[in-house]
């Protein structure tokens, strides 16, 4: 199964509908399903079924590693990876409760390394992916969105993490979950 360790944000899904509007029926930008936003912690890639309870018995570890209980979390802000100059993907930004995301996903990143799942090759940075670019028709719009507008997606208690399964299809990622370990 394809996987990854998250925090669902059920609750902000029309915050974020809001904050993709200025993308939607843009050229070449595609906005994503806002009924599956989350904030991914780690991407996991494809396991084997039988992995599944050590993954959550190092996500519940993890859980302890973090030290952090039930927090509240900001969705504001856009973004672009890899940069406004070459954009693939845009998001909303975690503000409030970004310190809690980043020490939740340093201590899932070790303990999943630790179980041989690879380490990421990039900085963490908390966001909600809200639009995927895939050509640059209409670049120069999207630029001056992201710099020029600050949606407020809204605010969430996050009371868990979720082992997600993410299974690909033409209408897009569907997401079931599989674990969620509480904060």
């Amino acid at each position: 199964m394809r996987a990854f360790v998250s925090v669902d944000c059920d609750p902000l899904v029309e915050g974020i509908r809001a904050a993709q509007e200025p993308f939607r029926d843009v050229d070449g930008i595609r906005v994503v399903d806002p009924e599956g936003a989350h904030v991914t912690l780690k991407f996991l890639g494809d396991i084997e079924e039988d992995r599944v309870p050590a993954v959550e018995e190092a996500l519940a570890a993890a859980v302890g590693d973090a030290d952090v209980g039930p927090f509240d979390l900001r969705l504001t802000g856009y973004g672009a990876f890899p940069s406004t100059d070459y954009i693939s993907v845009v998001w909303v930004g975690a503000d409030e409760g970004s310190a809690e995301l980043t020490r939740l996903q340093a201590a899932v990143e070790d303990r999943l390394v630790a179980l041989g799942f690879d380490s990421e090759d990039h900085e963490f940075t908390p966001h909600v992916t809200i639009a995927r670019m895939d050509d640059a028709r209409e670049k120069t719009h999207v630029k001056r969105v992201v710099a020029e507008e600050t949606p407020d997606a809204g605010t969430m208690r996050v009371e868990s993490v979720a082992l997600t399964e993410s299974t690909l299809t033409r209408a897009g990622p569907e997401y079931d979950t599989v674990a969620r370990i509480p904060l």
